[in-house]
């Protein structure tokens, strides 16, 4: 009898961690939902360098955003030294024909850059646009997807810097995450339009 007691008192003990195991998995889909919901474009910074092991988490999920056929056509160049991140910022204005600071004060810039040779390599480096906003919302960070990395790196400067940083091929700039502590408050997400969801039944 004691052992069947001892032997029902262990199976209840498993249920129980399963039961909190379950739970604590529902709760993590939930945070990554919510963190999905949550993130905005962030366009004032603190004049602070974020720590290199927050950039690092960043960086590192945007490798493991999905690409066509898992071939990994984009590269991220993470730029967090400010003589350069400030020439990427003049260089970015001058496209626009502008003289302001088109990263907003944000001290880091990733630059991702996808292979024009792999057939899905504008959607590869969209999605690594994508985690990179998302991991950055996820610790911390505010981010912001700058645009004209295209044509900063179709320029005879913008291909210098590719040459400089040892990156040879064909590679097309897709954007710009910029990174950083917030100097404002999320904005607040507008209302999403009623017919943003079509079902088919």
């Amino acid at each position: 009898m004691k052992y069947f007691m001892l032997s029902i008192v262990l199976l209840l003990g498993v249920l129980s961690s399963c039961s909190n195991a379950q739970k604590e998995t529902v709760m993590k889909q939930n945070e990554t939902l919510e963190n999905l919901k949550t993130r905005r474009a962030i366009r004032a910074y603190q004049d602070k360098m974020p720590a290199m092991e927050l950039i690092e988490q960043v960086v590192e999920a945007g490798t493991y955003a999905p690409t066509g056929m898992g071939r990994q056509s984009p590269i991220i160049v993470a730029v967090t030294n400010k003589e350069m991140r400030d020439s990427l910022s003049r260089m970015n204005a001058k496209v626009m024909g502008a003289d302001n600071d088109p990263f907003y004060g944000a001290p880091v810039v990733l630059v991702v850059l996808a292979d024009r040779n792999c057939p899905t390599y504008l959607y590869d480096g969209s999605l690594v646009m994508g985690n990179l906003l998302n991991a950055a919302h996820a610790v911390g960070l505010g981010s912001c997807w700058i645009h004209r990395a295209k044509e900063v790196f179709e320029s005879e400067e913008g291909k210098a810097l590719l040459k400089a940083w040892g990156i040879e091929g064909d590679y097309e700039g897709i954007g710009n995450c910029i990174l950083g502590y917030p100097a404002q408050a999320a904005p607040t997400p507008k209302p999403r339009k009623p017919d943003y969801v079509h079902y088919v039944k």
